[in-house]
């Protein structure tokens, strides 16, 4: 009975053992999606008055973690009884993905027009204020929806074949590492220039070292946010051809000695654009149906 009990603490390690090393793979895959979620909730966090940025950024965590509670149950009844439903999405979720980044670019180039003034919220009432806050991070968790849906479903095609405990385990860990790991980097980037106006307070000259530093944090935050910007939107790129040359065979044997990484940016950006003008055309025929 001892050998028996011993025998299933072994399976439980081998297991556990698996989904570590599984979990590590997977969250590599999904890191071009994370690096695009905690560049786009970055930027929404910014520009709250100080004392409201974490609390804005809490609200958008629980957010978060409540879409994939509502995510995960729905992709794993997928996986056991319509796996084939797992791919489809994946590769729905890439045309989005690639959408998306090739509309970044194309605004970068040829910015839209806005037509709603901006508003400094000083001049809005308490009330106004925390109503534009909720819009904000009703905005938020909604990209962060799709966002989640794109990193639960690449997660769960890592794993697709594998035993339904395994899956839950695997895809269960990435989505918390997601959730806890964006939002826990996003609070540190937000307070980068508090950090830095606190430093320079306590410096007692202009070339002190705490002035050096708090001076470097407080410039570096409008940067750091563009930086990442513009990287999630390549990752954006990339991440979408991946997902197109790995599920769909004529991508997959499309331009095979060529550098992958230089395949998947081509078939991301083709993809993406062809999905942009799709969107522009019905957009335009919708509008004509209105007037």
């Amino acid at each position: 009975m001892a050998s028996g009990f011993f025998a299933l603490l072994d399976d439980i390690a081998a297991l556990m053992d698996d989904v570590v090393v599984m979990s590590k793979i997977t969250t590599k895959k999904t890191a071009g999606i994370l690096g695009d979620d905690l560049a786009v909730n970055a930027e929404k966090a910014t520009g709250f008055v100080s004392s409201r940025e974490l609390p804005v950024l809490w609200a958008i965590t629980k957010g978060s973690f409540l879409n994939k509670v509502i995510i995960l149950p729905v992709a794993f009844l997928l996986s056991s009884f319509l796996p084939w439903a797992v791919t489809l999405i994946l590769i729905l979720g890439g045309v989005y993905l690639a959408y998306e980044g090739v509309e970044k670019i194309v605004e970068f180039f040829v910015p839209h027009k806005h037509d709603v003034a901006t508003i400094k919220e000083a001049s809005l009432s308490e009330e106004e204020v925390l109503l534009l806050e909720k819009k904000k991070i009703k905005s938020a968790v909604f990209t962060d929806f799709i966002l989640s849906i794109e990193i639960v479903i690449i997660a769960l095609g890592t794993v697709l074949g594998r035993p339904i405990l395994f899956q839950v385990l695997v895809v269960s860990i990435v989505a918390i590492i997601a959730t806890i790991g964006v939002y826990g980097i996003v609070a540190l980037i937000v307070r980068m220039d508090d950090l830095g106006y606190r430093l320079i307070k306590k410096s007692n000259s202009e070339k002190g070292l705490f002035f050096g530093i708090g001076t470097v944090l407080v410039k570096a935050l409008p940067l750091v946010i563009k930086s990442l910007s513009v990287i999630g939107t390549v990752a954006l790129i990339l991440v979408a051809g991946g997902i197109f040359t790995h599920n769909i065979e004529f991508f997959h044997h499309l331009m095979e000695s060529m550098p992958a990484f230089i395949k998947d940016a081509i078939v991301g950006l083709l993809v993406g654009l062809l999905a942009l003008i799709v969107v522009k055309v019905f957009s335009k025929i919708f509008e004509s149906f209105k007037k």
